[in-house]
């Protein structure tokens, strides 16, 4: 018995990852996991942009250290 991907490759209407909602396209099932990624990217790379404002008001509404 071979491999899923072997399967895939010669049945690519029983992946699901080439599904686009219920409608088989490849292309655009594509798409879809392309800008879910970038959005994933944006979400991740915004995130650490607010993060680290975050630890700037902290740091600068800090009490000062009893040294």
């Amino acid at each position: 018995m071979g491999e899923w991907s072997d399967y895939f490759e010669d049945f690519p209407e029983e992946n699901p990852a080439n599904y686009a909602g219920d409608r088989f396209d490849p292309q655009g099932a594509a798409r879809l996991r392309d800008q879910s990624a970038k959005a994933v990217e944006k979400l991740a790379t915004d995130q650490q942009r607010l993060n680290d404002e975050i630890q700037q008001i902290v740091k600068r509404h800090a009490p000062p250290s009893s040294a």
